[in-house]
C-alpha cells in the first residue's frame, strides 16, 4: 500500500517549483508574440510546451512516478485526446469518408492540439493544491494587466505605429495583438479569473442588517488589502473598453449579469458583499471609469451595427453549404481557408480567411459530430463549476468556479461572432480556464505547503 502511494504523489520539490513557475511564465509570454498568432511565435509556443512535457517525462522515468496523478486528470484529457486521433484520421486518410483537403495545415492543426493536451497534462499535474493555483491566478492576471496597460498607453498616445512590432492600432486598443478583438476576448477571460478570486476574498459569514458595517466592509473590499486585485479589474475594464468591441464587452458584462444571477440560487452561503461589488463593476467601472475612457464610442458602435455594413454574417451564411456537403467528417483541421473560396459566391469589402464563428468554422473543418462532442465538454466544464459552487466549502476554489463559469459564458457569447478558438493565446488561456474546472472540483480542501 505504502508503495502505491509513492507511485501516485510524487513529493514537491524544485523540480515542482520550476514546472509550475514555468508554465505561469508562458501564460504570461503566450500573448505578447502578437497572441503566439505567427508561425515564428507558434513555434516558440510549441517548442517551450514540448521541452517541458519531456522534462516531466524524464522526471516521471527518473523518479519511478506516474505521468498523472488521479483518475479526474485522464477525463479531463479525453476530449483533446479523442481530437488528436480525428486529426490524425484526417491526415492519413485511412477512411474514405474521413480525410482533409489541406494536409499542411490539418498537419499544422494535429501539432497544436498535441501542444495544447501536453499543456493541459502539465497544467492538471503541477497545479495540485491551493497555494499553486494562486500562483496560477497571478500569472493570469498579470498577462491581462500587462495587455491591458500596453494598449490603453498606446491608444492614449495615438502614436502612428507601435514601437515593438510596428503595428497601426488606429482609435482601438489592441496591446500586443494584431486583432483587436482577440485582445477584448484575452481581458475579458482574464477579467473573469480577477473577479473570481476577490469574490474568494470576501467574507461569508452572516451578519444582521447596519449600514454603518456594510458600508465599512464594502470599504474595506475596495480599499484594503484586496486593492490591487480591485484595481487590476479597473485596468483591465480600461482596456477591454478602449477595445471598442462590441460583443467583447457585450459578452463580458452580459456573463457577469448572468452567472451572478445564477449564483444566487447555486450558493448557500453567498459572500455578504457580492451583490454590491456585482454593482460596483457595473456602475464604478462601466459607467464612471468608462465615461472616461470612451465608452460613448463604444456605444456609438453598437448603435451604428446593422446586417447591411456587416458582411461577416455573409460568410456565415456561405459557409453552410460547406457544412452540408461534409456535414459528418468536414473538411480537416485547419482547412476554412482553402476550402471557403470554392464555396464564396462574390468577393467581400474585407478579407476573410476564417468563419468569425467559431460553431461555423468547427462545424466545417470538424463534422457535427466532433464539434458537438467538444461543445459538450465545454458544458460540462460549466457544470463542474457550478457543482464546485454548490458542494464546495474552499473559499478560493468556490471564487475560481465562479470565475471560470463566467469565463465560459463569456466565450460561449463571443465565439458566435469572432474565432477566438484560432488565436493560440486565447484558445491556451480558454483551455487553461477549462482546466482550472476540473481542478476546483477535484482538489483537496487543505492547503499544503509546498516542501523545500
Amino acid at each position: 500500500m505504502d508503495k502505491m502511494i509513492a507511485h501516485t504523489r510524487m513529493p514537491f520539490g524544485l523540480f515542482n517549483r520550476f514546472m509550475l513557475l514555468a508554465l505561469c511564465a508562458l501564460i504570461i509570454w503566450m500573448p505578447i508574440p502578437l497572441g503566439s498568432n505567427r508561425i515564428w511565435a507558434l513555434a516558440i509556443l510549441e517548442f517551450c510546451i514540448v521541452l517541458l512535457g519531456v522534462m516531466h517525462i524524464g522526471y516521471c522515468i527518473k523518479h519511478n512516478a506516474l505521468l498523472l496523478r488521479y483518475r479526474w486528470q485522464k477525463y479531463a484529457l479525453i476530449p483533446i485526446g479523442l481530437m488528436l486521433v480525428y486529426l490524425c484520421l484526417q491526415l492519413l486518410n485511412w477512411i474514405p469518408a474521413i480525410g482533409t483537403v489541406d494536409s499542411y495545415q490539418t498537419a499544422q492543426q494535429l501539432l497544436k492540439t498535441f501542444c495544447y493536451c501536453v499543456f493541459i497534462l502539465l497544467l492538471s499535474q503541477y497545479c495540485q493544491n491551493s497555494q499553486a493555483m494562486r500562483w496560477l491566478l497571478v500569472a493570469i492576471i498579470v498577462s491581462g494587466c500587462l495587455q491591458a496597460f500596453y494598449g490603453t498607453l498606446l491608444n492614449l498616445l495615438q502614436l502612428d505605429i507601435s514601437p515593438i512590432f510596428g503595428y497601426h492600432d488606429g482609435d482601438r486598443a489592441r496591446g500586443s495583438f494584431v486583432y483587436q478583438n482577440h485582445f477584448a476576448n484575452y481581458l475579458a477571460l482574464c477579467l473573469c479569473i480577477a473577479f473570481g478570486w476577490l469574490l474568494s476574498e470576501l467574507k461569508t459569514s452572516k451578519k444582521e442588517f447596519d449600514l454603518r458595517t456594510m458600508l465599512i466592509d464594502l470599504l474595506s473590499t475596495l480599499f484594503s488589502r484586496k486593492l490591487i486585485l480591485r484595481l487590476a479589474i479597473v485596468i483591465m475594464v480600461i482596456g477591454l473598453i478602449l477595445s471598442r468591441s462590441r460583443m467583447g464587452n457585450a459578452g463580458f458584462f452580459t456573463a457577469l449579469g448572468v452567472v451572478s444571477l445564477l449564483s444566487m440560487f447555486i450558493y448557500r452561503r453567498p459572500p455578504t458583499l457580492f451583490k454590491p461589488l456585482v454593482v460596483s463593476i457595473f456602475i464604478l467601472d462601466l459607467l464612471i471609469v468608462g465615461s472616461i475612457f470612451g465608452v460613448d464610442k463604444l456605444k456609438q458602435r453598437l448603435d451604428d451595427t446593422s446586417f447591411a455594413s456587416e458582411t461577416r454574417d455573409e460568410v456565415v451564411i456561405d459557409s453552410i453549404p460547406i457544412i452540408q456537403d461534409h456535414l459528418f467528417t468536414g473538411t480537416g483541421g485547419g482547412s476554412f481557408y482553402t476550402v471557403f473560396p470554392q464555396y464564396q459566391p462574390q468577393f467581400y469589402s474585407g478579407f476573410y480567411d476564417h468563419a468569425h464563428n467559431d460553431y461555423i468554422q468547427f462545424a466545417v473543418e470538424y463534422g457535427l459530430v466532433v464539434t458537438g462532442l467538444l461543445g459538450l465538454w465545454v458544458l460540462y466544464c460549466l457544470w463542474l463549476a457550478c457543482r464546485t459552487m454548490f458542494l464546495r466549502n474552499n473559499k478560493l476554489y468556490k471564487g475560481v468556479a465562479f470565475g471560470c463559469a463566467m469565463a465560459i459564458v463569456h466565450m460561449l457569447i463571443h465565439c458566435t461572432v469572432d474565432f477566438n478558438l484560432q488565436s493560440p493565446a486565447n484558445t491556451l488561456l480558454f483551455l487553461t480556464i477549462l482546466t482550472l474546472c476540473w481542478l476546483v472540483r477535484y482538489l483537496p480542501a487543505d492547503t499544503h505547503k509546498i516542501a523545500r
